[in-house]
């Protein structure tokens, strides 16, 4: 791949797969991988640990200056993990419970701020893949490459349903379905940084597509884009002479 390292941002619904591709294309190219979504799941689970009111702005403020995050590589995953305080949260992020609170958690505005500072402050290096719901409408309105991911509503069920009866075996399909519809209304009503499509986003529904397949598409994309900067490049340089 080109020496030119550029900017992946991921958007799109839960369930889509973002996270999986994010992480493939991250360990291909030798990208970074910031997984945003784990950044508000450990707020979330701070708030939840201690009490904090939901639906107090100011609370929410306060508890923030005693958070800190920060991303560690698990040796034994081969992945980063996310640290709450200090504590690798990875395995306590992905609990219904979490699942449940996060996404109203996201939508308030102090949150959000908080989280999308440290964001840009990762990416201003480059070479970086991120996922979430507004990394390239909010997050990097600028990346090279924006990518907005869909699936069918039955195969988001499975997926997430399957993804969880590992950690939570009583879980049913039908409180799978419940908390995806209720993210999917939150993310795409909430007032602060809703979920869309970015008007530059190419859309990518993988709701019949492999790992690999839909890796394969987007490295193609990736390329397309290199060349791109590439060009723009020389072109830019000519110009200049």
């Amino acid at each position: 791949m080109s020496a030119h390292k550029i900017i992946i941002a991921i958007d799109g619904f839960s369930s889509c797969g973002k996270s999986t591709l994010a992480r493939q294309l991250a360990a291909k190219l030798g990208y970074n991988y910031i997984d945003s979504g784990a950044m508000y799941r450990a707020i979330t689970l701070y708030f939840l640990r201690n009490g904090i009111d939901f639906n107090k702005p100011e609370a929410a403020t306060r508890a923030l200056q005693d958070i800190n995050l920060s991303f560690h590589f698990n040796e034994i995953r081969q992945e980063s993990d996310i640290y709450l305080n200090d504590e690798d949260v990875e395995p306590y992020i992905r609990d219904l419970i979490v699942a449940e609170k996060v996404s109203p958690v996201a939508a308030i505005k102090e949150v959000r701020a908080f989280a999308v500072a440290q964001q840009q402050r990762m990416g201003k290096s480059k070479g970086i893949v991120m996922d979430g719901r507004d990394i390239g409408t909010v997050v990097f309105p600028d990346a090279e490459l924006k990518i907005f991911m869909t699936a069918d509503p039955d195969v988001r069920v499975l997926r997430r349903y399957n993804e969880m009866l590992a950690t939570n075996p009583n879980v049913t399909m039908e409180e799978v379905k419940h908390n995806l519809e209720l993210r999917d209304y939150i993310d795409s009503n909430r007032e602060e940084s809703p979920l869309r499509k970015a008007d530059d986003a190419i859309e990518l529904n993988n709701s019949n597509l492999s790992r690999q397949e839909q890796l394969e598409i987007v490295l193609e994309w990736v390329k397309d884009r290199a060349t791109d900067i590439r060009t723009s490049t020389r072109v830019t340089a000519f110009n200049e002479n």
